[in-house]
């Protein structure tokens, strides 16, 4: 009950004498400190609301330009050409001011004007700079001039310093391809998954829609970009996410992994001190916009960053709705079926890693028994969205009161992962599906992302997938990984750093009123799913991007090609291959398709299993190249396609074209997980820490979902997804395939190393080169 009187303001009792007043001046403390932290972060938003609003300018570029303006009209010239004189004529306060009063306020006013204008002016030119895109298809190390002109212009017009949210209003929108070029891409795409009758068969559909009802649809689509700022991602989160109403859990949701080699500390409630507290001073920097702007030559669109932390996917009758609240100050903390509410702030200020520490290790030890239908709770958010529609506002209070407004959530599992020893192979498959579903009812999979710690210290992170995709929790899990083991640290005996205020509130348990019943569909469907799921995780270490670069390839497009050699020696048949990338070099850019199988890939791999040459392949990586480098520039076809199917629901009418082409599944849907921050990990000095990265399930019952992570210069991790209940499919073989396809491919492209005569080996003899 301590805990209880603390949190309430004032006290009072009614006596004869009148009301009793007893203040509390350690809750009245609480109170003004709180509300203190929360005007500061109003204030550094709207400061920060005022500096992106002028960027690529700087506020005090204003006082610059006043200074300037009035300067000139001292030495009695007009720089305004009549315009100050004009304003001061219609100054509603010229009566009651002085003359020269008059014309200082009309050259501020003025100066004003035309500070504005600079700015426009500025972000207008810079955001035709950033939608010049030649520079990505020119070739590797031969830049041009007009490319190093843009550069230099982007640099000018970039301003200095910029925030996390600078570009926003500088990005240009994303472009609609014609459907002339869609239709076309589109075919070429499927040919050399179609024999010549089916082939022709679609070529005459396709002829039909563009020449028909396809102009039709163009039309709506041209006039929702020139009004919104992306044709695309409102769609794309509603109907691919928020609308399905199978389980999320393994089929939408991601997962990231730990370390691959080591584990900071074997003590569990000491690695979420550590990281948790990492996690909260990634927020700040976030809410102060101290993130650097991701950027390859030219920045990406940050606006999913701002829905990382406070966000929730709440679930809904038809379809599901995404809520983000501005502030939270408490993450909702998951134990052997009991659910905690634990606050991170106190007197306005972050726990320490030892505070946090001492805090989870209080949750651990608490003995008390999960209440009637908690243990299992969290199967709600496994199992069909569909199963909610009878309990639906019951689920809905249970997410009001525990998950979204949340921070994020956390998992403290019993059980133990590691990817060293014996079966370490077998443990690292474990580890995966441990992340991707775990019992089907210990995480929260509708929160933005859910944090699992183990038993030995290690931890893991499931992505829900609406909101944003995976890079944006990935540059959050570099940055929490490299926090954790590198700035905050542990002392000798693995606890965190710092002293603990032993005058802390304990953890608030949670209590529910619901019934077991309710849970116990959602938890048979997620289970069976979960069963289903085979998986098959492996660090490639016998060469990696180095040596593919040595032969003069791309490393993607390399082991994109090694997969399709891959599936085409184990199921004898090519299939439509789904390769995410990113689309954020345009505003609220999200992600586009690249189809990795082509005729070029296809040409390729028939020439090699009949022991023919190397022309092929570098055929079939440039043109996967040029297929990445179309998609990353608003030039990709399914997202496009994906639009008009979505504008001839809206208009009722039926395109048999667009109906086929969006029924096609997915085989083989892969992923790149890239390395964001590689300043914050030394893998020369420190190889050891390095993230194993991530991957999902499979998009298709009959193939496999692949992800991943090309790590430094000699390794490169896979995670390989499929269903048990398909025969025609296996993890395990499927990545001996991928093993056996990368060395035959790094093989064929290796130069061909001259043997030595008996002079220059007696020579390497003697030298002992």
């Amino acid at each position: 009950m301590a805990e209880a009187h603390q949190a309430v303001a004032f006290q009072f009792t009614v006596t004869p004498e009148g009301i009793d007043l007893q203040l509390s001046h350690q809750a009245l403390t609480e109170i003004y400190l709180s509300g203190m932290r929360s005007w500061k972060k109003r204030i550094i938003r709207l400061k920060n609301s005022v500096i992106t609003g002028v960027y690529p300018a700087s506020p005090s570029s204003w006082l610059f330009v006043v200074i300037a303006i009035l300067a000139t009209m001292y030495t009695r010239s007009d720089p305004s050409m009549g315009l100050i004189a004009k304003i001061q004529e219609h100054l509603p306060v010229s009566q009651s001011m002085s003359t020269q009063c008059q014309v200082v306020l009309s050259a501020v006013l003025f100066s004003t004007m035309l500070w504005l204008l600079l700015i426009f002016t500025m972000r207008l030119c810079l955001k035709q700079l950033l939608s010049y895109h030649r520079w990505m298809f020119e070739q590797h190390g031969k830049m041009s001039t007009t490319t190093k002109v843009w550069v230099a212009l982007v640099r000018i017009f970039s301003g200095r310093k910029p925030l996390l949210y600078s570009y926003q209003g500088s990005l240009p929108n994303l472009p609609v391809p014609t459907i002339k070029d869609t239709v076309k891409r589109y075919l070429e795409s499927v040919r050399p998954l179609m024999d010549d009758a089916k082939f022709e068969r679609m070529t005459k559909l396709a002829t039909e829609f563009e020449s028909s009802l396809g102009n039709r649809l163009q039309w709506y689509l041209k006039l929702k970009a020139l009004w919104a700022s992306n044709y695309v991602s409102d769609w794309w989160e509603e109907y691919v996410y928020l609308r399905g109403r199978g389980p999320i859990m393994v089929n939408s949701n991601y997962y990231g992994m730990d370390f691959l080699y080591v584990i900071p500390t074997p003590i569990q409630a000491a690695r979420a001190g550590n990281s948790i507290h990492a996690f909260f001073l990634y927020r700040r920097k976030l809410n102060k916009e101290e993130i650097k702007p991701v950027s390859t030559v030219i920045p990406l669109c940050a606006a999913q960053c701002e829905r990382i932390f406070n966000t929730t996917r709440i679930p809904g009758e038809e379809n599901d709705t995404v809520q983000h609240w501005q502030d939270s100050d408490y993450i909702v903390v998951y134990h052997r079926g009991r659910y905690f509410r634990l606050r991170v702030y106190q007197a306005g200020r972050l726990l320490s890693p030892r505070e946090i520490e001492f805090q989870i290790q209080r949750i651990l030890d608490d003995p008390t028994p999960p209440c009637k239908g908690e243990a299992k709770l969290g199967a709600l958010t496994a199992g069909d969205r569909s199963a909610l529609k009878g309990t639906h506002f019951k689920a809905q209070h249970i997410q009001l009161t525990a998950s979204p407004i949340a921070a994020f959530f956390v998992t403290l599992d019993d059980d133990e992962q590691c990817v060293m020893g014996d079966d370490s192979a077998a443990s690292l498959d474990r580890y995966a599906k441990s992340l991707l579903h775990g019992k089907c009812y210990d995480r929260w999979f509708d929160k933005s992302f859910s944090v699992v710690y183990y038993k030995n210290g290690k931890k893991g992170i499931n992505g829900e997938h609406s909101w944003a995709d995976a890079p944006v929790v990935a540059h959050l899990w570099e940055y929490t990984l490299a926090t954790d083991s590198f700035q905050l640290g542990y002392n000798a005996e693995g606890h965190c750093k710092g002293e603990v205020d032993a005058s802390l509130p304990r953890p608030q348990k949670l209590n529910w009123e619901i019934l077991p019943e309710q849970i116990s569909q959602s938890l048979a469907v997620a289970q069976a799913l979960a069963d289903d799921v085979d998986f098959h995780v492996f660090p490639f270490q016998d060469f990696g991007k180095g040596k593919i670069k040595k032969c003069r390839v791309s490393p993607d497009a390399f082991i994109q090609m090694a997969l399709q050699l891959a599936y085409y020696r184990e199921r004898g048949t090519f299939c439509l291959t789904y390769e995410a990338s990113m689309t954020r070099l345009f505003r609220e850019g999200r992600t586009e398709t690249v189809r990795s199988c082509s005729n070029e890939s296809s040409a390729f791999v028939r020439a090699l299993e009949a022991d023919v040459c190397r022309r092929l392949f570098r055929a079939a990586s440039e043109k996967h190249q040029l297929l990445y480098r179309l998609a990353m520039t608003g030039a990709g076809i399914d997202r496009h396609l994906f639009c008009l199917y979505v504008v001839s629901k809206y208009l009722g009418v039926e395109s048999p074209f667009l109906k086929e082409v969006l029924s096609e599944p997915w085989r083989l849907s892969t992923s790149q997980t890239p390395i964001q921050q590689v300043e914050l990990f030394d893998m020369v000095n420190h190889p050891e820490y390095i993230s194993c990265g991530g991957g999902f399930g499979p998009v298709a019952d009959d193939g496999y979902g692949l992800s991943y992570c090309i790590l430094g210069e000699n390794l490169i991790n896979f995670h390989i997804s499929c269903k048990h209940s398909c025969p025609d499919t296996d993890a395990h073989k499927f990545g001996a395939q991928i093993r056996k396809a990368l060395h035959d491919l790094i093989k064929l492209l290796s130069p061909i190393e001259k043997e030595p005569n008996k002079t220059e080996e007696k020579k390497m003899e003697e030298t002992g080169c």
